[in-house]
């Protein structure tokens, strides 16, 4: 059984830099519209068909959420559809708004 792994904001943003990851945030569509990290795909159920079409299943996949709680479900979800490396961000949304100034 595959699993995710944790991964720190400051990791994040470092895989952002490179371009080296994909952001799903799997927050509300208020929340997402009011904030979320640049080029980020916005995740949900009527998305999910969209994710498995579109992205590299190679790729790393860093899950984020409201504080990094629910982020954990959807990354573990992810991780058996057969992502090779996928992520939970720690603290969420809510830790990177304080600690990274790029919020779209």
């Amino acid at each position: 059984m595959a699993d995710f792994k944790h991964i720190s904001v400051a990791d994040t943003a470092k895989h952002l830099a490179a371009g080296t990851a994909q952001i799903c945030d799997i927050r509300d569509d208020t929340s997402y519209r009011s904030g979320h990290i640049a080029d980020s795909f916005q995740l949900n159920n009527q998305s999910m068909a969209q994710l498995l079409d579109e992205i590299d299943f190679d790729r790393p996949v860093i899950v984020v959420c409201y504080h990094g709680h629910s982020s954990q479900g959807a990354a573990q979800y992810l991780a058996q559809q057969g992502f090779e490396e996928v992520y939970s961000m720690d603290g969420g949304f809510e830790q990177w708004s304080h600690e990274q100034p790029s919020v779209t």
